[in-house]
């Protein structure tokens, strides 16, 4: 196996790299449609916009793969980075920089790669787009430009999302470590831990607006059975999935939680109970309205919610324990609903 060199500028482009406060941080839904969308262009199993960190690659948005993160030592996208234009092995089964590396003799195995390096506006490669198949294949000139484009569009993103309110926001919140520790690992959404310490922060900034601190109390339905007929890892992929649908069914600036097992909590700035009702039903809906794919294999899934909006002088806490409650009336009353708690 042949490790990835260091690139000559290595210290500046991670220097720019941890600039962007990319890494460790929450999934982006608009990431996520992307890499949805590239794999299906190109009909290969694995999407990922992989960032090179000093130890490691870590994927921002991914499809196909259930690690978050792999060793830089044996990163194809860490070969990537050293080049301009896309990185494309064929075959690495008759490649001998890649042959004998785990990610090819273990799982994913993977035979057919290709990197398109994202660079940031100081023209700092700061990881790839790039695509994973186990079978070996090969990219038509016209597949090479597609490719490029979409990595085009990666990097208008990032680079959008690098001057935002919100990445400003939370450069002040939280250090990179701090994020470690509150991110969940399976689904990228903010931990229970998240979930502490955002709730006081969102109860002030509702009340500096002046608005209403919401809150939606999240369980996925009967999801014992997915683990007990199709196995845990199907239900990891579940979880994974369920969690994309949620974030992109809610707004930019809101904080989507896993608090634990299937169970999601989601805290809310709106104007009042109507606008927190029809963002739950956007949920709802996002969950149901076509079945999860597992392992090629369609799944049905539905998801019950409570809602609670803060009272006047209420702790937070209280909040959360209300939406909760609301949450068993919602199963009680049959699951697949939303409850408000009055």
């Amino acid at each position: 196996m042949l490790s990835p060199e260091t690139p000559d500028d290595e210290v500046l482009r991670q220097q720019t790299l941890d600039n962007h406060e990319l890494l460790d941080t929450p999934a982006d839904p608009y990431l996520d449609t992307l890499v949805r969308v590239v794999r299906e262009i190109f009909s290969v199993k694995t999407v990922l916009i992989s960032l090179v960190d000093h130890d490691r690659q870590w994927f921002k948005a991914r499809i196909g793969l259930d690690a978050n993160e792999t060793p830089r030592t044996v990163s194809f996208c860490a070969h990537a980075i050293l080049g301009k234009q896309a990185f494309i092995v064929e075959d690495a089964h008759n490649d001998l920089r890649f042959h004998d590396n785990p990610l090819v003799t273990n799982n994913p195995h993977v035979r057919f790669y290709a990197g398109q390096p994202l660079f940031s506006e100081e023209g700092q490669a700061l990881g790839t787009l790039c695509l994973i198949d186990p079978a070996p294949q090969t990219l038509t000139d016209k597949q090479q430009r597609l490719f490029a484009d979409m990595a085009v569009l990666v990097e208008g993103y990032l680079k959008l999302r690098n001057v935002s309110q919100q990445t400003a926001q939370l450069r002040a919140a939280l250090s990179r470590e701090q994020r470690k520790v509150l991110l969940d690992p399976l689904t990228q959404l903010w931990n229970r831990a998240g979930l502490d310490h955002f709730l006081p922060l969102q109860e002030q900034q509702a009340d500096d607006l002046g608005l209403q601190l919401g809150v939606l109390f999240c369980d996925l339905d009967y999801f014992k059975k997915i683990n007990d007929s199709y196995g845990h890892a199907a239900g990891d992929q579940a979880l994974w999935q369920a969690a994309r649908r949620i974030s992109a069914a809610v707004r930019p600036q809101d904080i989507v939680t896993r608090s634990g097992g299937e169970e999601f909590v989601v805290l809310l700035q709106v104007h009042d109970q109507h606008e927190l009702l029809q963002i739950a039903e956007r949920v709802s809906h996002a969950i149901r309205q076509q079945p999860l794919e597992i392992d090629s294999q369609p799944l049905d899934l539905t998801i019950s919610i409570g809602a609670a909006l803060r009272r006047s002088q209420e702790q937070p806490t209280e909040t959360l324990k209300r939406a909760d409650q609301a949450l068993y009336h919602a199963k009680a009353g049959g699951r697949n609903r939303v409850e408000f708690s009055d």
